[in-house]
């Protein structure tokens, strides 16, 4: 199911069929993407773990009625998955309690970097959020991980440094978003 179209992304719900369960596999089961998430589980180490990552991205969201998610980002183009978006109330210090904060996030396979997928994918999900009235959105990102930090600032957000309020007090560099208009600059 698409969730939102963008000039060269469909942002969609991930699914069971075999080409996106290796594709999840392939994006979480890589060091290069995974040491920048806190995440039980991750990497992922045998291609059965991707139906259980998949279940409980579903799990996650059954309440959401598609207002938040975790979706894949496929190029319109080739109809190759550049790797994961996220929209979701960010976990507090005791991660099974949701806090009131919308977080934007993305996970981009390696093969799929450097073209301005993260950034293009991020607007559209955060433009929707804020239109729908939401006041603000958070990135949270590891520190360290200037890529995913060049995104959230290309994304007209905030640095207002690192935080503990989230994720179980995990130290994190946060980024916000407040109200009205997502910058629309390079990708």
């Amino acid at each position: 199911m698409t969730v939102l179209t963008t000039e060269r992304l469909v942002v969609r719900e991930w699914t069971a069929d075999p080409a996106d369960l290796a594709r999840i596999f392939d994006l979480y089961s890589r060091a290069e993407v995974t040491r920048w998430l806190n995440a039980t589980g991750l990497p992922l180490t045998a291609p059965a773990q991707a139906a259980d990552r998949l279940a409980l991205w579903r799990k996650r969201h059954a309440g959401h009625g598609g207002r938040y998610g975790t979706w894949a980002i496929e190029v319109r183009d080739t109809g190759v998955v550049a790797g994961t978006v996220l929209l979701k109330p960010l976990p507090g210090r005791d991660e099974n309690v949701p806090t009131e904060d919308i977080e934007v996030g993305w996970h981009l396979h390696p093969d799929s970097w450097g073209h301005g997928y993260a950034t293009e994918a991020a607007r559209a999900v955060v433009a929707r959020e804020l239109a729908a009235g939401t006041r603000e959105v958070y990135a949270v990102v590891a520190p360290g991980n200037e890529a995913s930090m060049a995104v959230a600032r290309r994304l007209g957000m905030t640095h207002v440094g690192r935080r503990t309020d989230w994720y179980g007090g995990e130290e994190v560099e946060t980024f916000v978003l407040t109200g009205g208009v997502i910058a629309s600059g390079p990708r």
